[in-house]
């Protein structure tokens, strides 16, 4: 790939007599229209730096992407400079990538603390924040006002206001109607749902960032048996396999009072096929007692550059432009990404555009990564095993006091002399 580049290129400085330039290559996936998007951003730096990009797509499976990095890196590749990772890959990759502190230098305090701090690994920064996520509590504010009830800042108040909501609806006929979907499925988004009810309640988030294992605890599981009370009660008995999409076809087609999701669903509710278009909002997530912090679990993606590139101060340069306020502003408005950078989401032009961006920011001052930079490689046998044990919770195999005391043993035995 790179050889042919490279022919092309020294042709057209022959003819041209031109400057050097460099040859950089990107891996990015292709979900949505991401690389429509770059293509754009590519045709603007070349004509600016002189120098030349080329694409390499990626699946839009994120476990594809991911084996597929980790064959190239373990492999020494040069092939590839800069790569689109994942937030919780790039701690378990750190050593494959250079750090791109120096390179941030002033600019890094523009980034949400909570994002730079996931993509630091050992005081390095392994990747740079290009688009973030984080998940809210979407609200039906029609049924809410019906009812005369308040946005629910506690989770036994959501589940107070969605039983009664969901049994009134049901006597007036809507039959099909549940209080709260959210993601139960056996897989990376239980992680996620399962640390916010965790972190929100006071009981740590499954191993501390000294390495500590935290996660045996009686706020934790009783955060687990809160959740556990609701499948059946307020959140359907299928909850236990959806994923965000599953959640999001129960919301959508009017058949939720509550839903706990990322920020895409929100642009979809309010697409002219939605039952819910103009009905709904989102807040915070919420807690298990007043006082306690609201803890959206972090998602989004990033820019890290490979360490064997040959070519590191020109990808360097093609990172900072892609995850410049500028280009973050342009993919905000464009693609309804939300930004890295603060300050963006008080923006007028990005609020006229995407009106609910505004909203996400307090979602994510109060964002918590996963322990993915304290776990490392092994982060990956980590969150399989926790979401193994909250989704036995969840089933009725076994108590939260007891999966989270065997969940304890298997994880000290996998952190064996340190992460």
């Amino acid at each position: 790939m790179k050889t042919l580049l490279s022919a092309a290129l020294i042709a057209a400085t022959a003819l041209c007599g031109s400057v050097q330039a460099a040859e950089i290559s990107i891996a990015a996936n292709s979900t949505g229209k991401n690389l429509d998007f770059l293509r754009k951003l590519f045709t603007e730096f070349e004509e600016k730096s002189g120098h030349k990009i080329s694409l390499v797509t990626m699946p839009p499976s994120s476990s594809e992407q991911f084996a597929q990095y980790r064959l190239w890196l373990a492999a020494g590749n040069k092939d590839v400079d800069v790569y689109q990772t994942d937030v919780v890959w790039a701690p378990q990759l750190a050593d494959q990538f250079i750090d791109l502190k120096p390179a941030a230098g002033d600019a890094i305090n523009d980034f949400f603390p909570s994002i730079i701090e996931s993509q630091t690994a050992d005081g390095r920064l392994v990747a740079m924040p290009m688009y973030t996520d984080a998940p809210a509590l979407f609200y039906r504010k029609d049924l809410l006002e019906k009812y005369g009830r308040e946005v629910p800042k506690t989770w036994a108040d959501m589940a107070a206001v969605a039983k009664e909501i969901q049994d009134k609806e049901r006597e007036a006929g809507q039959k099909d109607l549940w209080g709260y979907v959210f993601q139960a499925n056996a897989y990376e988004g239980l992680t996620c749902n399962a640390l916010e009810w965790i972190k929100s309640s006071g009981g740590g988030q499954i191993v501390e960032t000294d390495g500590t294992i935290s996660v045996n605890n009686e706020k934790a599981a009783a955060a687990l048996e809160q959740a556990k009370s609701w499948i059946g009660t307020i959140s359907p008995p299928g909850v236990l396999a959806y994923q965000e999409e599953e959640s999001r076809g129960v919301w959508q087609t009017g058949n939720a009072v509550f839903m706990r999701n990322w920020p895409y669903a929100f642009a979809l509710g309010n697409g002219d096929d939605s039952a819910v278009k103009g009905k709904f909002d989102v807040t915070t997530l919420p807690v298990a007692a007043a006082g306690d912090k609201p803890s959206s679990t972090l998602g989004g993606w990033n820019l890290a550059v490979s360490k064997y590139s040959e070519e590191q101060e020109a990808s360097i340069e093609l990172v900072k432009f892609l995850t410049s306020a500028e280009v973050q502003k342009r993919r905000a408005i464009e693609l309804s990404n939300l930004p890295t950078r603060s300050a963006l989401y008080d923006d007028p032009d990005v609020a006229a555009a995407q009106p609910f961006m505004p909203q996400w920011k307090p979602i994510f001052q109060d964002a918590v990564p996963r322990p993915s930079a304290t776990t490392k490689v092994k982060y990956n046998e980590v969150s399989s095993r926790f979401w193994s044990a909250v989704h036995n919770t969840l089933s009725g195999s076994g108590t939260a006091a007891e999966n989270l005391e065997l969940l304890e043993v298997e994880l000290n035995e996998l952190m064996g002399n340190g992460w």
